[in-house]
């Protein structure tokens, strides 16, 4: 009987040992935490967003970290097998907004414990609080793995590394995997966070803490020179900023941070108007409120949160009329109405929702997920240098390689 070990119990590791056990197969899950899928359960915002529903090429265009390299996975399982494959263990699906797959229930919970149930109905071995050290290699074949605290040897034919990246330390994920794969030879690509709320130099951001904006556009640039842009929802934090949109462009902003360059973002607050537009809408509301003062006049422009706000950074007095307002002044409106800054010079990087970088795919087979240097050795999920956009794409990822690992672990040699 062929012995396989699997190190990590997040997404991808629970779903690999799953299909690494078949009639033929001794499957030992470690685990160095007391609970199985702690990342699943903050994913999704405690409500686990498991895939989207995109079809596999558009599921690629959203991996910009090495999307191509899923074919194979995702073509062997993909998001229709997953929600089947969920809708077996119980765990009924429904579809939001954007394509993303959720529990019926909204709880994560009910993910981690259909697949702790199904491990179990498999007699798959779990060893929780066990930190894998190293894997044991001799002629370029996995032979076991040595375990932390009491250096115990468990021989083994084939080890699944699927200890996820660096996001969200406290889960669990501290890089053990890139450490082991280092040791065995393989090239780790720079680790960067990935998808990660910003800071922000301005300190009037604390008074827009909590504030959400819909429909608003923001770009990103560097010296005036575009990095990139997206559209949807973003939300202000007491240290920054944060939401869908600032998720998705922060992966390109993060390298400029890393070389401790300043980036601005500018909020589009009114996309779908033109500046001649946005004029004529700013006058149309100074005539209908043309006896007040300029701060008590943007209520059906603005958000009341960010009224004192923007009215300070118009450097407009807040007490003058408007029916006073020069054309002038209607324009510095006008313009900070479509080119509203904020200053980025950093980012929390122990809150990156993924990393970006790792093992490098070139070392990896993907049509099995086999390391191309070592035999018996597999890896599966954020460990590899695969990072997506927010939508459920990084957790397809996870469960498809860590399907493709499974499968291919327990049917080698």
């Amino acid at each position: 009987m062929k012995t396989i070990a699997v190190v990590g119990g997040g997404a991808a590791g629970l779903i690999a040992a799953y299909f690494a056990k078949n009639s033929n197969t001794e499957v030992t899950l470690f685990e160095r935490n007391q609970n199985l899928g702690r990342k699943i359960l903050i994913s999704g915002k405690g409500r686990c967003n498991l895939t989207n529903i995109k079809d596999v090429r558009e599921i690629i265009e959203n991996i910009p970290g090495n999307g191509k390299f899923l074919y194979s996975a995702l073509s062997r399982f993909s998001n229709i097998d997953l929600i089947n494959f969920f809708e077996r263990l119980g765990v009924k699906t429904k579809v939001e907004r954007g394509g993303r797959v959720f529990p019926a229930s909204d709880k994560s919970q009910d993910v981690v414990l259909a697949l702790q149930k199904a491990l179990i109905s498999k007699k798959v071995n779990i060893r929780y609080k066990t930190r894998v050290k190293e894997v044991v290699v001799h002629n370029n074949k996995v032979k076991g793995i040595k375990l932390y605290d009491s250096l115990e040897y468990f021989p083994c034919d084939s080890v699944i590394i699927a200890t996820g990246g660096l996001s969200y330390p406290s889960t669990g994920s501290t890089g053990d995997g890139y450490e082991i794969a280092k040791s065995l030879g393989h090239t780790i690509i720079d680790l960067k966070p990935s998808l990660v709320p910003l800071i922000a130099k301005e300190k009037w951001v604390k008074e827009l803490q909590g504030l959400s904006l819909k429909n608003v556009e923001v770009t990103s640039y560097f010296n005036e020179e575009k990095i990139n842009s997206d559209f949807g929802e973003m939300l202000f934090t007491h240290y920054g900023v944060s939401g869908p949109i600032i998720l998705t462009i922060s992966r390109e902003i993060v390298d400029y941070l890393k070389e401790k360059k300043e980036v601005v973002i500018s909020i589009n607050l009114k996309p779908a108007l033109t500046k001649e537009k946005l004029y004529e809408r700013v006058i149309r509301d100074f005539e209908k409120y043309n006896r007040k003062l300029f701060k008590n006049s943007l209520d059906d422009l603005l958000p009341k949160k960010l009224i004192p706000v923007f009215v300070s950074l118009s450097g407009i007095s807040p007490e003058k009329p408007v029916n006073q307002m020069t054309k002038e002044e209607r324009m510095k409106i006008v313009n900070l109405l479509s080119d509203f800054k904020v200053t980025i010079i950093g980012c929390r990087e122990k809150e990156a929702i993924v990393t970006r970088g790792g093992v490098s795919v070139k070392e990896i087979n993907p049509k099995t997920m086999e390391s191309k240097l070592i035999k018996g050795l597999f890896f599966a999920g954020e460990v590899i240098d695969i990072d997506g956009y927010t939508g459920g794409f990084n957790l397809q990822a996870a469960f498809s390689t860590g399907y493709l690992a499974g499968i291919s672990a327990g049917e080698e040699g």
